[in-house]
């Protein structure tokens, strides 16, 4: 059986995971992500018991009981680049044996629901609407680095879009995935379901003019009008691909559903959308 080499896991002198910060026993199952840490508190404030309180870095991490389930809620700070960090050391907190730096014997499943902030595309997502990234489009080339990649991407769908947008070759090559069928059905059974796209990055990756020109100026146009055997694609964000292809890989569940602040085709946005995220936190603590 293969010992992990320091070099690939760190861990803390304290048994906690390098980035994380925290100690396997300090991880629930049922996980709940976000990228604000701050929306951490604001999901912990719903919980009947807080079992610990974890900062570092842009991962802000609390564990507690919500109506009986034991729950972690955890931000994950902005990007796809993050969630790599974050979906790696979550697993190993959940299957590497860290004294012996093997992996266990006995899998444990994780879910993991990321509620998420997003821009939609289409005219049926409407501000203040919740749309579940179902299948999503990974912009990011994270899932890229990763052996066996091409036994859980959509292929079909990876190459219509590629054709149909003329896929500029200098970016990353895109990948379609979906997340788990099950998680979608049980947390989204009443949402907008989508394909949702994660960028690399939240300007001109997105296709933002601010200053600089864009390279591919009507790229966004050909997303919007993109249609696979029905499915369009419904929003922007920058973290729902990885964390759907990864969960794959792994063999966790793992999905986005995301509260719509902004409408690209309105150019329209809601800045205030506090109230929206709270209710939409409180029905996935219920359903998860």
């Amino acid at each position: 059986m293969r010992t992990i080499p320091e070099s690939e896991l760190i861990i803390n002198n304290d048994g906690s995971v390098f980035h994380l910060h925290i100690k396997p026993e300090q991880l629930s199952d049922k996980i709940i992500m976000m990228g604000d840490p701050d929306r951490v508190d604001l999901t912990a404030s719903f919980f009947d018991t807080i079992e610990c309180d974890i900062r570092s870095r842009e991962f802000h991490t609390i564990t507690g009981t919500y109506k009986g389930k034991r729950i972690t809620a955890l931000s994950h700070g902005i990007g796809p680049d993050n969630i790599d960090i974050v979906i790696t050391e979550l697993d190993a907190l959940a299957n590497i044996d860290f004294e012996t730096r093997e992996v266990k014997k006995d899998f444990k499943q994780l879910t993991m629901v990321r509620v998420g902030t997003s821009g939609g595309l289409q005219p049926f997502c409407p501000i203040g609407s919740y749309v579940v990234a179902a299948k999503s489009v990974g912009f990011d080339g994270v899932l890229n680095y990763y052996a066996g990649r091409d036994t859980i991407t959509l292929s079909d769908y990876e190459e219509s879009f590629k054709k149909y947008v003329d896929w500029n070759p200098q970016h990353c090559s895109p990948y379609f995935v979906k997340a788990d069928e099950e998680l979608v059905e049980r947390i989204g059974h009443d949402m907008i379901k989508g394909m949702t796209i994660s960028a690399i990055g939240f300007y001109g990756p997105q296709g933002r003019y601010v200053r600089m020109p864009l390279a591919n100026p009507d790229l966004n146009s050909k997303i919007e009008s993109f249609d696979f055997e029905g499915d369009k694609v419904t929003n922007y964000e920058m973290e729902s691909a990885p964390l759907a292809g990864l969960s794959r890989l792994m063999g966790h569940k793992g999905m986005t559903v995301c509260t719509i602040i902004a409408n690209r085709l309105a150019g329209e946005s809601n800045a205030d959308y506090k109230g929206s995220i709270e209710d939409l936190i409180q029905k996935v603590l219920e359903r998860i």
